[in-house]
């Protein structure tokens, strides 16, 4: 199985369109896994750095607004008018609008957040343009900052475990998912 990885990637060195899409789609499935194993991909020298961090920037933020644009449809679907047509709506809508540009970009760096934050801005039909600035901010920072960790602990991985290599990184992928799911109980909890 390694070898045969290793061989795949070799293969798309030589298509860049589909290495780009690749790490586009992959960030709609899981952000961190998909920048983590692109840093990889740059350590192996099988994508480009530029490449790498734009095509997890255009995924992840293509991700954003699709979350905004399902709940946008959502508050158009016939039986959910009823949460939309209450007298609190005004309330929360003004609320969201008023700090919209921090509360999307704070939910970035919490676990757990952007589902249901990014749904109810599309939902409350909250400013689309200043949700996705905030979006593209956030994203260049906290995707930015994983990428860099994920060069440095990865490039450790590629030259000291030898054949081991694709365990330890799928390990490292693992801790990270696992952090958040545990950083996002963690918030919770606090509530």
């Amino acid at each position: 199985m390694p070898g045969s990885l290793d061989h795949f990637l070799e293969l798309t060195t030589t298509q860049p369109f589909f290495q780009v899409l690749i790490v586009i789609i992959a960030t709609f499935i899981l952000e961190d896994a998909a920048t983590v194993l692109t840093a990889i991909q740059v350590k192996l020298h099988t994508l480009a750095p530029g490449t790498a961090l734009i095509a997890l920037y255009v995924g992840i933020v293509a991700g954003d607004v699709g979350l905004y644009g399902l709940g946008y449809l959502a508050a158009r679907w016939p039986p959910a008018r009823r949460w939309i047509e209450t007298p609190e709506r005004d309330v929360q809508r003004q609320w969201l609008t008023q700090k919209l540009f921090k509360v999307v970009f704070i939910s970035r760096f919490v676990p757990g957040t952007r589902l249901p934050l990014y749904t109810a801005c599309g939902f409350f039909n909250a400013g689309l343009r200043t949700f996705t600035l905030a979006t593209i901010l956030a994203t260049m920072i906290w995707t930015s900052a994983l990428f860099a960790l994920s060069l440095r602990i990865g490039g450790f991985l590629l030259a000291h475990l030898g054949t081991w290599r694709w365990v330890g990184i799928f390990g490292f992928v693992l801790v990270i998912i696992i952090m958040g799911r545990i950083a996002a109980r963690i918030q919770k909890q606090g509530k």
